[in-house]
């Protein structure tokens, strides 16, 4: 399956109990340890993983050899090859491979080249290349392409599948281009063949309606969720196919020609550079696919990855499958996302996939025969659909890589493949150029009544026009200060300001020279340091109090720490996140996270997680608190329209609860403040949101993993995260997102006294630590 389709949603398993109504299950496999997914036999989540698996390969692989040409058994010998070979040999024990949508376009035009026998010789070279390249541990140099890139080509083959099967759905033929079904479009729609289009809609409105049966309300839904197990795909073709036999359509039909020797690769005949272009074109694509694929499987699975060993699977299973007459393979991550959705353990889930696959092939040729193909071409149509990801467009445009992206969707639509992803790649490094020649050059007046001149980027030779510009506009006889960010600095534009300040210092001006990267010295061109007091406002450390800021005069009067704190942002930190503080301004904010945690000042959001502008969506409130609806006098709005805000319009994808050691809500809880008598304060009728963490406390108190809680009051501090997890799935927008897979919901604890972070591990309930590289190698 294409890349482009959304990323696998990351497991939702938190183990909590609530004092609130409990909410829905969410399904999450449960891996077992590394060693367990190499070796061993296969369990039982592991052959029924296999069968929901196989439910959607067979009726996706046929749809796939469809859309390329190819003869519709090839696409079963790839799925069979890639699960039983790659699941064995691969170096991701939970990826399931096969034949992909993203090969689609290549196979099409390669078939009609050199015809199907030498496409599979094609396919044999593929996969001895990739062998090669995994022997030479190579397969990490294959994620360096740029992910404007890689989205931009799937999104282009997804539209040039979805414009070819349109045809067939409609009742016609692909024209063999997507140019030429575009202006065959017109023509095909004035005269549809009706049989074919009501199975082609059929199919469609079943693949876009079965997923969201869980949503109807009240029986219906719990219905729904048990029905939406069967994947959508298998539920589309065998409700297009019914249909057509009850009303005894006259459809075109799936055609399983047995297989034979004739079947065999040959040699293809053509000049021999084309040959290894379409080598390599094959290799690369399937390879990048699988690896990203990988990256992806292991992230998701929790179990350690070889993607050298990866590479090398997915090598020697395309070289069987292009021996025995089928499609290139690769890593498929809606195949391997419905087998971790399905509880899959090891890699037997994906072996025993492929066997069932192959013995489908040979003894359900029967009922495979009376599939129409209008209804494998919707299957195909929708497929295509999805690889042009929205998420993917807003992500790539954040990054200002639009351009990229644009340049290689219409280079695949337009010019295949090949040259699609270079046209993208000539894109990117043009783009690269451009950004290499936009270094922030900023002329402005210091304190001391002087000129300021603000380098911000790499300096090139592209910047040496902008600069000496910049430079000349500087009046003579006015002290100048120069600080540079400690960025790249290339001999031009090293020679441009040797020579500018040789000759102001000449003419008697005086000159500093500043590098942000080594702050604690400020020289002048003759190496002398500055005194302290001409360097410039204070350079304490931007995390440090201002307790801690010796420089501060007003120690007596926070309103002057305020202002001096706020100059001090203006003169270091201004200059530098300008260009990025302006881009939000224009684009708006798209944070991927909701950071929910307390109002303690000591926690401080962006230094913990190392974020910047635009990274978090922060609600904080007293005790971290998120209050539930059935809460008897202490429900709160606030909370929950912050939440709604952030989980529809602005599509967070993960919603994070931190809690820190020390809290006074916590304590408060503990002294029974929320439980005084007479009128409650406002303090008071707010704390009682915390009740439910109390009643957890007494009945399932949560726990370190490394260490023993100090207190009552840390174990209190911990419980209530977990608590206010449970709170926040009674949020109706939450629990959606949740069970769709597209919401992470994480619990967190921070520790002053050690400045340590704590993360709630979802399968043991309790918290672990973060450990940074510099810890790991203490210890060792």
């Amino acid at each position: 399956m294409a890349l482009d389709t959304p990323p696998l949603p990351p497991r939702t398993d938190v183990t909590t109990e609530s004092h609130a109504p409990p909410a829905r299950a969410v399904p999450g496999p449960q891996p077992e340890s590394a060693a367990t997914a190499r070796h061993g036999g296969p369990s039982r989540p592991d052959l029924a993983a296999s069968l929901a698996v196989f439910l959607f390969a067979v009726p996706f692989s046929l749809g796939i050899a469809l859309a390329a040409g190819a003869p519709l058994t090839a696409g079963l010998i790839a799925a069979g090859a890639g699960g039983i070979v790659a699941g064995l040999l691969g170096g991701t024990p939970l990826q399931v491979s096969g034949p992909s949508a993203a090969l689609i376009v290549i196979v099409a035009s390669l078939t009609a080249r050199y015809g199907w026998q030498a496409t599979c010789a094609i396919t044999v070279g593929a996969g001895l290349l990739q062998l090669l390249l995994g022997s030479l541990r190579a397969a990490r140099s294959a994620l360096a392409l740029s992910p404007a890139v890689v989205h931009g080509m799937l999104a282009g083959v997804g539209i040039t599948i979805a414009v070819a099967q349109l045809h067939v759905v409609l009742g016609g033929s692909p024209q063999g281009s997507t140019p030429a079904d575009l202006l065959a479009l017109p023509a095909q729609l004035s005269g549809p063949h009706l049989p074919a289009v009501a199975v082609g809609l059929l199919a469609i409105a079943v693949l876009c309606g079965w997923p969201r049966l869980h949503r109807l309300p009240g029986r219906a839904g719990r219905v729904g969720a048990l029905l939406g197990q069967v994947p959508a795909a298998l539920v589309a073709v065998a409700a297009g196919t019914a249909l057509a036999m009850a009303c005894d359509f006259r459809l075109a039909r799936v055609e399983l020609a047995d297989w034979s020797l004739r079947d065999l690769p040959v040699l293809p005949h053509g000049p021999v550079l084309g040959v290894l272009g379409a080598v390599l074109t094959v290799a690369a694509v399937s390879g990048v696919e699988s690896l990203l694929c990988a990256v992806a499987v292991d992230r998701q699975s929790g179990l350690p990855g070889d993607l050298d060993r990866e590479l090398r699977g997915q090598g020697v299973a395309n070289l069987v499958s292009g021996l025995l007459g089928g499609l290139p393979v690769a890593g498929g991550t809606i195949r391997s996302e419905v087998n971790l959705r399905a509880g899959a353990r090891t890699r037997w889930s994906a072996v025993l996939h492929g066997c069932w696959v192959l013995l489908a092939a040979a003894a359900l040729t029967g009922g495979l025969r009376r599939i129409p193909l209008a209804a494998l071409a919707a299957l195909v149509l929708v497929v295509g659909l999805r690889m042009v990801g929205a998420a993917h467009i807003r992500k790539v445009h954040r990054h200002r890589e639009f351009a990229v992206y644009l340049a290689t969707v219409l280079g695949v639509i337009l010019l295949g493949v090949p040259l699609g992803v270079a046209t993208g790649a000539a894109m990117t490094a043009v783009l690269g150029l451009y950004r290499l020649g936009r270094a922030n050059i900023e002329v402005g007046s210091d304190r001391h009544g002087g000129r300021e001149l603000r380098l911000h980027g790499p300096l090139t030779f592209l910047s040496v026009p902008r600069l000496t510009g910049a430079l000349a506009a500087i009046p003579l006889g006015t002290p100048v200060t120069i600080r540079h960010d400690g960025a790249f600095l290339d001999h031009s534009a090293f020679e441009a300001l040797r020579t500018w300040r040789s000759d102001r210092i000449a003419r008697g001006d005086r000159i500093t020279m500043v590098t942000d990267r080594h702050d604690e010295q400020v020289l002048n061109p003759d190496g002398t340091v500055l005194p302290a007091d001409d360097a410039g406002p204070h350079r304490c450390r931007a995390w440090t109090p201002w307790v801690g800021h010796h420089c501060i005069d007003q120690e007596d009067d926070p309103h002057g720490r305020l202002l001096s704190g706020v100059r001090g942002f203006q003169v270091h930190t201004a200059p530098l996140i300008r260009p990025e503080l302006a881009r939000l301004a224009r684009e708006g904010q798209s944070p991927s996270q909701l950071f929910l945690t307390c109002a303690d000042s000591r926690l401080v959001t962006s230094m913990i997680t190392n974020s910047g502008p635009g990274d978090l969506f922060t609600v904080r409130n007293i005790g971290n608190l998120v209050p539930a609806p059935h809460e008897p006098g202490a429900a709160d709005d606030s909370v929950a329209a912050a939440v709604q805000y952030a989980v529809e319009v602005l599509e967070v994808r993960s919603i994070t609860v931190c809690g820190h050691s020390g809290c006074g809500a916590m304590k408060a809880l503990l002294n029974g403040v929320h439980e005084q008598p007479g009128r409650p304060t406002p303090l008071a009728r707010w704390l009682r949101n915390g009740r439910g963490s109390l009643a957890r406390l007494a009945r399932v108190p949560a726990e370190f993993t490394d260490r023993p809680v100090v207190d009552q009051v840390e174990q209190l501090c911990i419980t209530n995260v977990i608590q206010q997890l449970d709170q926040l799935l009674t949020n109706p927008a939450v629990e959606e997102r949740v069970l769709d897979g597209t919401l992470t919901l994480v619990g967190m604890y921070f520790d002053f006294a050690t400045a340590q972070t704590y993360v709630l591990d979802r399968e043991s309930g309790r918290f672990s630590p973060v450990v940074g590289t510099r810890q790991i190698a203490s210890a060792a």
